[in-house]
C-alpha cells in the first residue's frame, strides 16, 4: 500500500522541485567547461552529489511526510466532526429518499430525536417528504410549524460526483445520486416581532355621516343637538375599545387612528357601528347612516392617509352606509345591504352640469361610449351628452360596436335626413382614429374600464368624464377629471336628462332625442317598478315636456318572436333553490340580444309568488352573462361583487369566463350557500 502513495496538485510539486535544480545546474555546467574545464568538473561534481542527496532525502521522508499529513489530516477531520457535532445550527444529512443518516447535537435537541434515529425526515416534519425531496430544486426552503414553534429549513443536495472530485467543480445538475443536508433554523421569536411591529403600525380611517343635513332636517330644532350628541357618543364609544383616537375635524366627519392590530377584530365584528348608529331615534324619520374609509399601506402616515381618503371615496361612491378597507392593493366591503336613500336635492346635479360645460368648451371635440353590449340606457345616456355637446357647437360622437336589434330600432331614428350625422354612431376602431389629446371621452352607464366598448381611448387623452349609477367596485377608471356617480339613481338617463336641465337656458330636445332618454329609464326600472323615485318622475316629466310619445317608444321597445319565445322558455325551465331563489339558463341560439332576454326573464321570475331573487344566464361571444334581480329582500348587488360584477342591490349582472353555462351556474349556487354561511345575505 506504501508503495501505491502518491503526491499529487502543488504538494507534489513542492516536494520533486529541488530535482529540477540538478537539471539548471548542468546547464550552467556547459559554458563553465569552455571557460574553465576545472571549475566545470567541480560544478558537475556538486551537481551529482546533490541530485544523489536529494534523491535519498526524498525517499527517506516520502512516507514520514505521508504520515505526518495523514495525522493532520485525521486530526483535521476529528476537530471538523466536533465542530460539525457542536455545530450551534441543527444539521442533519439524510439519503436519497430521505432518510436520516447522520445528525448533529442541535438536531437532537430541536427534534427530539437522538443520533440513532435513522427513520425518514417525515417522520418529524410530515411536509417534506420522498417526493418533495426528490422534486424540490439543488437548494430548496420550506417553512414549517411544530408544536407551537415556527422554523425555516434548508435543504442543499451534495452530489456524489462532486465530493469525489475535490479539484474543481462539477456541474451535477442531472445527477440522479446525492445526499441532501438539512438546516434548522427557530424563527418563532423572529416571526412574533415581526408580528408584533406589523400589529403595532397606525392605521388611518375616515368616518362621514352620509345624511347629517337631511336627518337634522327630519326632526325639532330642540332635538337636533340631541342627535348629533348620539351619533358622537356611538362613534367615540364603539372605537374607544379598540383603543382607537377619534376625532371630530368636521360637524359629520371623524378622523380616526388605530393599531393594525385591531383591523382584524373590527373586520370580525364587521364595523357593527354602522348598523348601531341607524338605531338612534329622537324623532327623526330617516335613520342615521355611517360611511367609512379605512386606509393601510405602509409606515407613512401620509400615504395611509391617503388611501384611507381613496377608501371613503370609494364608500361614497357605491351609496354610503357602508365599509370600504383599502389595504395595499386589496379592497374589502363591509355593510352596504340596504337601499340607498334618494336624495331630494339636486344641487350636485347642477354643479355637475355646469362642470361638465366647462370641461366641453375646452375640447375639440366629444366621444362617448357606454359598456360592451350596448343597452338601451347606455344608448340613452350617450344621445343626452350628445345634445349637450351639439348645443354648445362640439362634434359628438357615440362609440357602438355591433348594436343589437334592442338598440337598432332607436338608433334608426336619428336619420341624416333629420339633421343627424352620417357618422354620429362609430365604431372602435373609427373612435381611436378620432380621439386626441384635445378629445373628451365621456363614459356613461358604467364605471369599470373594461367593461367599456373601446378601453383603448381612454388612455389616449386625460380629458376623461364618467357618469353613471352603477356602485363602484375595485375596477375603476382612473383619475377622470369629472366623476358623477349616483347608485340612488334609477338610470344613468335619469342622471342625464337633469344635468341637461341645468346645462343650458337654450337647450332643447327634439321628441326622437327625448323618448330615446325617457326609454332607457323605462328598461332600467321595469316600467317604473324598481328603483323608480321622485327624481326618476321628475326626469320623466322633463323628458314628456320634450315630446315624449309614451306609445311610439312602447313600439319601439317590442321584441320580436324569437326573443319572446325564449323570454317565455326560460320562465318555464326555471328551478327554484333553497325555496326563494329562481335560477335559469336563457338559450342564446337564433337570439342576437340574448342578454336583453335573461334581463327580461329575471324580471318576469320575480312575479312568482315567494320568489326573492332571480338569476338568468345566457351565453354570448364566449362570455356567461348573468342577469340578477330582487324586490326588496335579497341583496343581488352583493352577490354579483362576488361573481367580479355589480350594480344595485335589486338589480345587479355579472360576466364570468372560461366557464360553460352549467358550471357557471354551480357558481351561482355555491357563492349563495357561502354568503348564507357566513350570514351576508339572510333568508
Amino acid at each position: 500500500m506504501k508503495g501505491n502513495i502518491k503526491f499529487k496538485g502543488k504538494l507534489q510539486s513542492y516536494i520533486i522541485a529541488p530535482l529540477f535544480l540538478t537539471i539548471i545546474l548542468v546547464i550552467v555546467d556547459i559554458p563553465l567547461y569552455m571557460i574553465d574545464a576545472r571549475a566545470g568538473v567541480l560544478v558537475s561534481a556538486c551537481a551529482l552529489f546533490y541530485f544523489i542527496f536529494t534523491v535519498i532525502t526524498y525517499s527517506n521522508s516520502k512516507t514520514k511526510v505521508m504520515n505526518e499529513l495523514i495525522d493532520f489530516a485525521t486530526q483535521y477531520a476529528s476537530v471538523q466532526k466536533k465542530l460539525i457535532d457542536e455545530f450551534d445550527i441543527p444539521y442533519a444529512l439524510l439519503d436519497f429518499n430521505g432518510k436520516i443518516l447522520w445528525v448533529n447535537n442541535h438536531f437532537s435537541d430541536v427534534t427530539g430525536v437522538d443520533k440513532n434515529y435513522h427513520k425518514s425526515i417525515t417522520t418529524i416534519f410530515s411536509s417534506i417528504t420522498k417526493e418533495f425531496l426528490q422534486k424540490a430544486e439543488t437548494e430548496d426552503v420550506v417553512h414549517v410549524e411544530k408544536e407551537d414553534r415556527k422554523f425555516k429549513i434548508i435543504l442543499n443536495r451534495i452530489y456524489f460526483n462532486q465530493i469525489t472530485d475535490g479539484s474543481e467543480f462539477v456541474d451535477a445538475s442531472n445527477s440522479t445520486e446525492f445526499l441532501t443536508a438539512v438546516y434548522i433554523y427557530d424563527e418563532t421569536e423572529l416571526q412574533h416581532y415581526k408580528n408584533e411591529n406589523v400589529e403595532q403600525k397606525l392605521v388611518s380611517a375616515l368616518v362621514y355621516i352620509d345624511n347629517y343635513e337631511e336627518a337634522l332636517e327630519s326632526i325639532e330644532d330642540v332635538k337636533r343637538s340631541l342627535l348629533t350628541a348620539l351619533i358622537d357618543r356611538k362613534v367615540n364609544n364603539y372605537f374607544r375599545e379598540y383603543d382607537a383616537l377619534v376625532r371630530k375635524i368636521e360637524k359629520d366627519k371623524y378622523f380616526l387612528v388605530f393599531k393594525y392590530k385591531y383591523l382584524r377584530r373590527l373586520e370580525d365584528d364587521k364595523f357593527s357601528v354602522i348598523e348601531d348608529v341607524k338605531t338612534i331615534k329622537v324623532g327623526n324619520e330617516m335613520a342615521v347612516t355611517l360611511s367609512i374609509g379605512v386606509g393601510i399601506r405602509d409606515n407613512n402616515y401620509n400615504h395611509n392617509y391617503e388611501y384611507a381618503r381613496a377608501a371613503i371615496d370609494l364608500a361614497l361612491g357605491r351609496g354610503g352606509d357602508q365599509v370600504v378597507v383599502k389595504e395595499g392593493e386589496n379592497i374589502s366591503y363591509f355593510g352596504g345591504k340596504r337601499q340607498q336613500v334618494e336624495k331630494n336635492t339636486r344641487v350636485k346635479a347642477r354643479v355637475k352640469a355646469h362642470a361638465l360645460r366647462e370641461i366641453m368648451e375646452g375640447v375639440s371635440n366629444v366621444v362617448i361610449m357606454g359598456h360592451s353590449v350596448t343597452d338601451i340606457d347606455s344608448l340613452g345616456a350617450g344621445i343626452g351628452i350628445y345634445c349637450a355637446a351639439k348645443n354648445i357647437g362640439k362634434k359628438a360622437q357615440i362609440c357602438i360596436n355591433s348594436p343589437s336589434t334592442s338598440v337598432r330600432p332607436l338608433m334608426d331614428t336619428f336619420r341624416v335626413e333629420d339633421g343627424y350625422p352620417a357618422d354620429l354612431f362609430i365604431d372602435s376602431e373609427t373612435a381611436i382614429e378620432e380621439t386626441n389629446a384635445n378629445t373628451l371621452v365621456m363614459v356613461v352607464d358604467t364605471n369599470k374600464p373594461s367593461y367599456t366598448e373601446c378601453p383603448e381611448i381612454l388612455k389616449k387623452t386625460n380629458t376623461i368624464v364618467v357618469f353613471d349609477h352603477h356602485r363602484q367596485g375595485k375596477e375603476v377608471i382612473t383619475n377622470p377629471l369629472l366623476s358623477y356617480i349616483e347608485p340612488y339613481a334609477s338610470s344613468a338617463c335619469e342622471m342625464v336628462a337633469e344635468v341637461l336641465q341645468y346645462f343650458s337656458e337654450g337647450l332643447k330636445l327634439n321628441a326622437a332625442e327625448a323618448e330615446c332618454i325617457y326609454a332607457g329609464i323605462i328598461i332600467d326600472t321595469n316600467n317604473f317598478m324598481t328603483k323608480a323615485g321622485v327624481r326618476t318622475f321628475e326626469a320623466a316629466a322633463y323628458l314628456k315636456r320634450n315630446g315624449v310619445d309614451v306609445a311610439h317608444v312602447r313600439k319601439l321597445l317590442r321584441n320580436d318572436m324569437e326573443a319572446y319565445k325564449a323570454r317565455a322558455e326560460t320562465v318555464r325551465q326555471a328551478e327554484v333553490y333553497r325555496d326563494i331563489f329562481a335560477i335559469s339558463i336563457c338559450p342564446s341560439e337564433n337570439l342576437e340580444s340574448p342578454t336583453v332576454v335573461a334581463a327580461m326573464a329575471a324580471n318576469e321570475l320575480l312575479n312568482i309568488i315567494g320568489i326573492k331573487a332571480t338569476f338568468v344566464l345566457t351565453e354570448y361571444k364566449e362570455k356567461i352573462y348573468i342577469s340578477a334581480r330582487s324586490i326588496d329582500e335579497i341583496n343581488v348587488q352583493l352577490i354579483m361583487e362576488k361573481l367580479g360584477g355589480g350594480g344595485h342591490l335589486n338589480v345587479a349582472g355579472a360576466q364570468l369566463k372560461d366557464v360553460n353555462l352549467i358550471e357557471a351556474k354551480k357558481v351561482i349556487l355555491r357563492t349563495i350557500d357561502e354568503m348564507l354561511k357566513e350570514g351576508e345575505i339572510n333568508i
